[in-house]
């Protein structure tokens, strides 16, 4: 959930009065759209791909009770000693490069961690979500992913590269927050927060940790949110602060999570402080899946 730097960005943003950058302060303009256009047809291409997230075909909810599901071969349980699958005659899985057949021990999934059975062409996802495991098949037949044509977003806009500064917590703090499935809750360790000026307010976005080592993760929503942009949720990526604790927030990267596309995934929401009262319209807009854009 990491975000590219923009060249030269946190010298190009320094000493605004209201934290954005102007067209002549980042690279040029042209050059600064091909770059967001590639990114955003790889992270498309990501969404999109085989067993992306796009192809998954259910999401079930695992008990002490051994089910059945359809389109996953084999019966299904959890207990104490984890996720355990029982094949049938004749069927077989790949799980991390071996051949299982009859009983299988998935064994204890970490909260947020996944194993994958190979299942033919289908992928079987074995996963951990807010303390409760589950199984997503992922289909490369799937017609939402078939018909997948891409996500809307905004016209990139240098002036949504804004500048700011990140404010360490003393020790990271947990925080709870919901979940695009009711009821579900996820816990996530917050190591600081991000303060920055957009339109002549003081603005802050509890941060998480984000995919690679020193960067950050922001959930967000704002006044487009519901409007002409996801309503639930937008994730940015931001890169590792510099040693003054300057970071860049470059906000035609933000970007859906999965829940914007299907019901079939357990997206986090943000903290309740983390719900600007801007309008940022740059980033990923609705999804055709979810409706019409307008």
């Amino acid at each position: 959930m990491s975000v590219h730097d923009i060249p030269d960005a946190r010298e190009a943003v320094a000493g605004h009065h209201d934290g954005r950058a102007t067209a002549t302060d980042v690279p040029d303009p042209e050059v600064f759209a091909a770059e967001w256009q590639e990114w955003h047809r790889d992270k498309d291409a990501r969404l999109a791909s085989e067993h992306g997230f796009l192809a998954v075909t259910g999401l079930h909810w695992l008990t002490a009770e051994p089910q059945n599901f359809p389109g996953v071969p084999g019966t299904w349980s959890t207990g104490p000693e984890g996720v355990v699958v029982e094949l049938a005659d004749g069927t077989e899985f790949v799980v991390d490069g071996e051949a299982v057949r009859g009983r299988h021990l998935f064994g204890v999934v970490p909260e947020r961690g996944g194993i994958h059975a190979v299942w033919g062409d289908t992928v079987i996802e074995v996963a951990k979500r807010g303390g409760h495991d589950v199984v997503r098949p992922r289909h490369p037949d799937h017609p939402l992913r078939v018909a997948f044509t891409g996500t809307p977003a905004y016209a990139p806009d240098p002036r949504w590269v804004v500048t700011g500064r990140y404010e360490a917590f003393d020790e990271p703090r947990p925080t709870t927050v919901g979940a695009a499935v009711e009821g579900l809750r996820h816990v996530y360790d917050a190591p600081g927060r991000v303060v920055f000026h957009l339109d002549g307010q003081e603005l802050s976005l509890t941060a998480f940790n984000g995919n690679a080592p020193g960067t950050l993760t922001v959930l967000f929503t704002d006044e487009t949110s519901g409007v002409t942009t996801y309503a639930a949720n937008r994730q940015l990526g931001v890169a590792a602060p510099g040693p003054d604790g300057t970071v860049v927030l470059d906000f035609n990267r933000a970007t859906n999570l999965p829940c914007a596309y299907t019901d079939f995934a357990t997206c986090p929401l943000p903290p309740a402080e983390n719900r600007l009262p801007v309008a940022i319209e740059a980033g990923e807009r609705i999804p055709r899946e979810r409706g019409p854009v307008a």
